[in-house]
């Protein structure tokens, strides 16, 4: 088994470049397209799941641009969700607000938008839900642990990120220009199942898939790029580019991505993940003390106590 931990420590985001691409993205008009592509792939899987939270949490809702998707299928649950920048927070719960005109927007509460540090830990989600955002994280592990408090018993995480093969083509290219790198690896779905089971969660299930992005010159792929996420590298050349530079990349990506139409391609690899939270394992002594406020919680879940 591969170590999770220290495939984040060689592999994750620069704390301070993420910083610098959440103060962009909380200006965004909206989502960026791939990640509500994906927010509607991933919200097909939601009917393979039985259960019907009364609360889900969305994390990084803004950004995953799947508010929409969860609230069609859980017109009921509660949504609250969570943000790692205060801008973010804002706009997140600017957003989820009904128009004034609708009955809902008067007979519900606003929806709550924490920041990760504040985020619930008394295990009130059924369903934490969060969309392309995971591959900004320098270590998984914690997140997963953060996401394991806030789920109740019997609920479930289910998550999407970029994996490894995304931007092959990209990274090809700038290995033989030697420009460096042009973005911070990502991490391979089998460590991230790993870290889930670390983390206590149960069951994962793991999946992939490819998607390819097409852009009728690279201005425009370009643009998409940014909009998506800056290089977060920490190998990342630390000084400004030149605009002659800049004009020799147009022409590379023109010359090495373009298809037989003409048009540019570059691959995305789409990791999915799902996973339950089980009953707390309790150790069985010659004599066992249980909580009485574990006994009631694992009650109103149905479950029995497990023994070892």
């Amino acid at each position: 088994m591969s170590d999770p931990a220290a495939s984040a420590a060689l592999h994750g985001a620069q704390p301070a470049a993420v910083q610098a691409q959440l103060r962009r993205a909380a200006q965004a008009s909206e989502a960026p397209w791939l990640h509500r592509e994906v927010a509607r792939r991933m919200a097909e899987r939601l009917a393979i799941i039985k259960a019907s939270p009364d609360c889900v949490i969305d994390w990084g809702s803004l950004r995953g641009g799947g508010r929409a998707a969860l609230q069609a299928q859980y017109p009921e649950a509660r949504i609250e969700m969570v943000e790692p920048t205060p801008a973010l927070a804002e706009r997140s719960r600017l957003a989820a607000r009904a128009p004034w005109w609708t009955p809902r927007r008067w007979l519900r509460p606003a929806p709550a938008a924490w920041l990760e540090p504040r985020a619930p830990r008394d295990g009130r989600a059924g369903l934490l839900w969060s969309n392309m955002t995971l591959h900004w994280a320098a270590d998984p592990a914690p997140v997963f642990e953060r996401w394991r408090e806030a789920v109740a018993v019997g609920g479930f995480v289910m998550f999407s990120c970029f994996g490894p093969d995304t931007l092959r083509e990209l990274r090809a290219l700038y290995r033989r220009l030697g420009w460096g790198v042009p973005g911070h690896a990502f991490i391979d779905m089998h460590d991230l199942g790993d870290a889930l089971v670390q983390a206590g969660f149960a069951d994962p299930v793991m999946d992939m898939e490819t998607l390819t992005l097409t852009w009728v010159d690279a201005e425009a792929a370009l643009a998409e790029l940014r909009g998506l996420g800056s290089n977060a590298a920490g190998a990342r050349l630390a000084g400004c580019r030149t605009p002659r530079w800049r004009a020799r990349l147009l022409d590379e990506l023109q010359s090495a991505l373009a298809g037989p139409d003409g048009r540019l391609r570059l691959s995305f690899e789409i990791v999915q993940g799902h996973a339950f939270q089980p009953p707390p394992r309790l150790r069985v002594a010659a004599e066992t003390r249980v909580p009485v406020e574990t006994l009631r919680r694992l009650a109103r879940a149905g479950q029995r106590p497990p023994t070892t």
